[in-house]
């Protein structure tokens, strides 16, 4: 009797699992939600239903809007170096993409990016455990694979971040390996490849909307580089698609997993990139202005496991429907030349911005 006891409650807590699963009112954390990704992962979140909150700095604030969206949105703003496990009871998930953005934002202070994407990351899982949430799913980079251009890389592969950003991808991956992967929460890692396409708090210091943006505005398809790292490319909605899909998979398919976010057949060479562009805007012109030199960072991707692993993410976007799309939404929303120059969709610019104007002190909190 004993026996059957026991497994009619392990029946119970696992159908329980799977309820809570698939109910919608789950409460789900976006940090960094006036982020690129974050943005829209909240707008994405909110039409299917869940309870969001969004967490965000202030940092990047509604001068970088593109177009509106959110406002309906429950508001934390709150530095996540800050966040307490109060501020963290209740919630199922937490959806972490809070961080100095990218690799030229990330040099700009190494100890700052180190305290802000390491630091305060272990920080929000301690409480986030501690706070009994049971989803924590990390938003990491393949750009921590550095230069692999001679093979193809996949999760097991060697890491060998080039910067700052990376570096601090790569420790906070290091320390949930080491020190967390029995800890009484489901850990999942997405190392996404990199993001194109419209958002509503647009980034221009991303390859593809950069080079289409030269494209709309001048005419000129203006590379920096001379054109031949080699890049993992993915749509921001299916960036934002493979969160969701994580908040919605059983626990034993993403505890503990790492996944490359991506498409095998989407790496490109950058001047792949551009021969595309010219071929829905075949008045422009590529040039190559070689001012940055040649590339560092260079990589090729296997996306194998996230399709085996992960069955319920079904990326949505390609390169050419995403360049499509990107053209019609600068276009809609009429990108500016001087926009396009501005803090405005530059995250580097925007925090130097917001330094010199006294509004954040030295450790980039808001005054």
């Amino acid at each position: 009797m004993g026996k059957l006891s026991d497994n009619i409650f392990n029946i119970f807590v696992f159908l329980n699992k799977i309820i809570k699963m698939n109910d919608k009112n789950l409460k789900i954390l976006v940090t960094g939600a006036n982020g690129y990704i974050g943005s829209l992962l909240c707008e994405k979140l909110n039409y299917q239903g869940y309870t969001v909150v969004g967490t965000d700095s202030g940092l990047i604030n509604n001068d970088c809007t593109f177009y509106e969206n959110n406002k309906g949105l429950t508001r934390l703003t709150k530095d996540i170096r800050n966040i307490e496990a109060d501020d963290l009871k209740g919630f199922y998930a937490i959806c972490h993409f809070a961080a100095l953005s990218n690799d030229p934002l990330g040099e700009v202070d190494k100890t700052l990016t180190y305290d802000i994407n390491y630091k305060a990351t272990i920080n929000l899982l301690d409480k986030a455990i501690e706070a009994g949430v049971q989803r924590f799913i990390f938003s990491s980079s393949c750009s921590m694979y550095g230069i692999t251009d001679q093979f193809i890389v996949d999760e097991n592969s060697p890491i060998a971040p080039l910067t700052a950003y990376a570096e601090s991808k790569f420790f906070v991956e290091r320390n949930l390996r080491e020190k967390y992967s029995n800890k009484d929460i489901n850990i999942t890692v997405l190392r996404n490849s990199t993001a194109y396409g419209v958002s509503p708090m647009l980034r221009i210091d991303l390859v593809v909307n950069n080079l289409t943006g030269w494209a709309i505005l001048e005419k000129k398809i203006k590379i920096m580089s001379d054109g031949t790292p080699w890049r993992p490319l993915i749509h921001v909605e299916d960036i934002a698609n493979a969160f969701i899909a994580v908040i919605e998979s059983p626990e034993k398919n993403i505890r503990n997993a790492v996944f490359n976010v991506g498409v095998n057949e989407e790496n490109y060479q950058v001047k792949d990139i551009a021969d595309i562009i010219k071929q829905f805007l075949p008045d422009c012109e590529i040039v190559y202005t070689g001012e940055n030199g040649a590339d560092s960072r260079s990589y090729k991707v296997n996306f194998d496991k996230i399709k085996e692993g992960l069955p319920n993410f079904k990326p949505v976007w390609d390169l050419k429907k995403g360049i499509i799309d990107l053209i019609e939404k600068y276009q809609t929303y009429n990108l500016s030349h001087d926009d396009f120059l501005s803090r405005k969709y530059i995250r580097l610019k925007q925090v130097r911005y917001m330094m010199d104007n006294d509004f954040v002190d030295n450790k980039l909190f808001l005054k």
